[in-house]
């Protein structure tokens, strides 16, 4: 079958036309002629919270002080305690509850994720049948609240 004969300036004119045709159609039926964002709403920008990737301290060697007197609290290796650094474990996915106090009863604050870090600045209370540490995210002090111990795992510091 011969097509020569059904390709013409008219033809191919024609087909850029339509094709036009249907592109202005689907710009109107998806909006994009329309502005995005009315007077009243105005500009709303969208939250976006930066959180710094983990970095690697230098080793530097202790410099001896000059008061022997002086004695700086060290926790043994995998050892919960003030200024240790845990990370939540055994949740299967899910997450833990921070709370704003100590207990199951305690209002939840926000959802910590698998395997994030804090620090424990306080603890432990027992309650519930769980040991629980107050938390805080080195990153972001606002991310604070109690935790059972249940769920954590003592992680070298950074």
């Amino acid at each position: 079958m011969d097509i020569k004969p059904y390709i013409n300036r008219s033809v191919i004119l024609g087909a850029i036309g339509f094709a036009g045709c249907l592109l202005i159609a689907t710009l109107v039926f998806i909006g994009w002629t329309s502005p995005r964002f009315s007077p009243e709403v105005g500009f709303a920008p969208a939250d976006l919270t930066m959180i710094p990737a983990p970095t690697r301290t230098p080793d530097v060697t202790p410099v001896p002080t000059t008061d022997p007197n002086l004695v700086t609290p060290t926790l043994a290796p995998n050892t919960f305690g003030i200024g240790a650094y845990v990370q939540i474990s055994g949740t299967e996915g899910e997450g833990l509850r921070i709370r704003s106090a100590p207990g199951l009863n305690g209002d939840t604050v926000f959802f910590g994720g698998e395997s994030e870090v804090f620090i424990v600045r306080d603890g432990s209370q027992v309650a519930d049948g769980y040991t629980w540490w107050y938390l805080v995210a080195p990153y972001d002090e606002t991310r604070a609240g109690w935790a059972a111990a249940d769920f954590l795992v003592v992680v070298p510091s950074p």
